[in-house]
């Protein structure tokens, strides 16, 4: 995969008005893993893409009724199938961790890229999912000399007792020997 001007290239580009500037533009330096499905446990709709793009609509579910109003994005979304949308250029601030610290520093959003991986914490995530996200992982960690693979974490840990995603059904496991198998020594 290829970063091009931080969009990446083997991504649809859809643009959420739900970002803005970081506060200092080169520290990026952390990568956020989460996972999102509208209404919770369904697949396969455009409903994140909606609320990405502020067109959720209320009176579609009950479930929106309390969500619609959010000014939420993440980097990156990644369906169950492998297709990869990306709503926010990766050197802006997307809206994704909220109130959030890592290693004692608080604002995750201001230094991190946030990928949604489309499922529920305790639904096991597709083989597509975790070989693009190694991929793309890859591909960030060529790019942003501050990233690491120390420096990817969960929402869960950086927003604990507030967040739970990925969940227990992501396999950390899995998904380091993907990248270290696709990493260039």
């Amino acid at each position: 995969m290829h970063i091009d001007g931080h969009w990446l290239r083997e991504a649809s580009h859809i643009s959420s008005p739900n970002y803005d500037d970081r506060p200092e533009p080169e520290d990026i330096s952390l990568l956020v893993v989460h996972c999102i499905s509208l209404p919770p446990g369904e697949f396969g709709n455009t409903c994140i893409e909606q609320l990405f793009c502020n067109r959720l609509n209320p009176d579609d579910h009950d479930y929106f009724k309390s969500i619609h109003q959010l000014k939420v994005s993440s980097h990156l979304v990644i369906d169950r199938l492998g297709h990869i949308t990306q709503y926010v250029p990766f050197d802006k601030r997307a809206w994704h961790a909220g109130l959030s610290a890592f290693e004692g520093r608080e604002k995750c959003n201001d230094f991190s890229i946030g990928i949604e991986l489309e499922g529920a914490e305790f639904t096991p995530y597709t083989e597509s999912q975790y070989l693009q996200l190694a991929d793309c992982t890859k591909a960030l960690l060529n790019v942003y000399p501050q990233l690491s693979t120390r420096r990817i974490t969960g929402h869960s840990n950086i927003a604990p007792g507030r967040k739970t995603d990925p969940g227990e059904s992501f396999d950390w496991n899995k998904f380091y020997s993907l990248l270290n198998g696709r990493l260039e020594i």
